[in-house]
């Protein structure tokens, strides 16, 4: 009996199938993956929160601001390697402990680094090889937390006192389960969200947070900063800056969650109503820095109006 082979036509139609199959299933195997890492995301966001909350337990309310050096004391177990770092150049930041390593005063509580890096995000290989700082993940909202910048400076050294504007303690924040304290910055080289500084010429200042929708739009949305200065574009949640279309964000009573982009955008204030500036001017409202160009650890604004009402920023009463 003679076996019969199967003809070219027939070989090509069932590659077409599965091509087709293929093109249909692949996307659907990226969105499932893109919501397991969302889904993951949030856990660790709530494990953070969380060990913030036991932190401020043990401190008496208060939560952690201090800066310090302590050798040896680096996530990045490459670094701890006796050479002491803290001064930055050639041996960098590994042993510092402030605001731009947050993450150390948590570890006590979650005793798990990967805990702290963001599953839908890749965290900055330079910032941990150097300095074994976890950049391009959660972000601390040192306006609600304060800084400092202490360290083996001078008492006349200028802000290195920056205090909360909420008094740095979870019971000075009008509404716990609406304010973020851990959320994503996307495009920047920092860990932290710095608060900004209505005189950046003290030895002690108070930090407000930079709730500013025209700021936000721009980090989450599409456009480039040709666009941000020129307001165009910036209506559509932007992949590349943000993945799923929005962002993992941490509150004050310790719970998480995934905010949507605009959802996020409708909870932050205008410029117009928080600085009282153009909100056609990327410049206007801000002493340095700007909503469009704004990378470094400093930011500086006039006087914002804290009493509008919006509790995601811990601004109203």
């Amino acid at each position: 009996m003679r076996n019969r082979a199967f003809t070219l036509i027939e070989l090509l139609v069932v590659i077409a199938i599965i091509a087709i199959l293929a093109a249909i299933l692949f996307p659907v195997f990226a969105q499932a993956k893109v919501a397991a890492k969302k889904t993951a995301g949030i856990s660790n966001q709530k494990q953070i929160g969380l060990s913030l909350l036991m932190y401020s337990a043990d401190y008496d309310d208060m939560y952690p601001r201090n800066d310090d050096c302590l050798l040896n004391s680096s996530l990045n177990p490459r670094l701890n390697d006796n050479t002491l770092r803290c001064a930055g150049g050639a041996v960098g930041f590994g042993h510092r402990l402030n605001h731009f390593a947050w993450q150390k005063w948590v570890m006590p509580y979650i005793k798990n680094v990967q805990i702290l890096e963001h599953p839908l995000r890749q965290k900055a290989a330079p910032d941990w090889d150097n300095h074994g700082q976890i950049v391009g993940g959660y972000v601390l909202n040192t306006a609600l937390t304060g800084s400092l910048d202490t360290w083996n400076r001078a008492p006349t050294f200028l802000r290195q006192f920056r205090n909360s504007f909420r008094g740095g303690s979870q019971t000075g924040i009008p509404s716990v389960s609406e304010a973020v304290i851990l959320l994503e910055l996307p495009a920047t080289t920092l860990s932290v969200l710095p608060g900004a500084t209505v005189d950046p010429g003290e030895v002690s200042e108070t930090v407000y947070p930079i709730a500013i929708k025209e700021f936000w739009r721009w980090r989450l949305m599409d456009g480039g900063v040709a666009d941000c200065i020129a307001r165009t574009r910036g209506t559509q949640p932007d992949s590349a800056k943000i993945a799923a279309g929005g962002m993992v964000l941490g509150f004050a009573d310790g719970s998480a969650k995934f905010m949507p982009a605009g959802q996020f955008l409708a909870k932050t204030p205008s410029k117009s109503e928080y600085l009282g500036a153009d909100p056609s001017s990327h410049t206007s409202g801000w002493t340095f820095q700007n909503d469009c160009t704004f990378t470094s650890g400093n930011g500086g604004f006039v006087q914002p109006n804290i009493n509008i009402n919006y509790p995601m920023w811990a601004l109203g009463g």
